[in-house]
């Protein structure tokens, strides 16, 4: 009768030190996959902080082409209000007709000068942008999404 309680009591034995060493290592398991969750969610900020900085820099790149247009395009308002006021009084008030027909000259050549002017400066703007974001802005970019698990930017492993 002994031996009978014996071999039960040798497998309750073996099976409950197998089943500490499963919980042990289940227990370490876990704790290794926090970590490397952990690992993960850190690369995915420093990735995602990265884009939102690229982004911020395209944002203010945009942001400088529309206020150099708005700002251009402001002046050039002004300047034609102040030159349309300054011909028409010419054309109003002058007495001597060849003066009249040289200052409409004078006019046509201005306007067609000043709107010259204006136009290469917003072909300009738009080139610079372009420049800038070709230049500056798609290289980041590309070294942005061309980064490498492992690589010079990505997080430190521990080991």
């Amino acid at each position: 009768m002994s031996t009978s309680l014996i071999i039960p009591a040798i497998l309750l034995g073996v099976s409950l030190i197998a089943l500490g060493f499963t919980l042990s290592r289940l227990q370490a398991s876990r704790r290794q996959l926090r970590i490397l969750n952990a690992r993960r969610i850190s690369a995915q900020s420093n990735t995602q902080k990265r884009r939102m900085e690229l982004e911020e820099v395209r944002n203010r790149a945009k942001l400088l082409e529309d206020t150099v247009s708005g700002g251009t395009s402001a002046v050039e308002k002004v300047h034609k209000a102040i030159s349309s006021t300054t011909f028409g009084l010419i054309d109003l008030f002058s007495r001597d007709e060849e003066f009249r027909q040289s200052a409409r000259k004078a006019r046509e050549t201005h306007d067609q000068t000043s709107k010259t002017v204006y136009k290469t400066v917003r072909t300009t703007n738009k080139a610079l942008h372009i420049l800038a974001e070709t230049l500056f802005i798609g290289k980041a970019e590309k070294r942005l999404v061309s980064k490498k698990p492992g690589g010079r930017d990505s997080p430190k492993t521990g080991k």
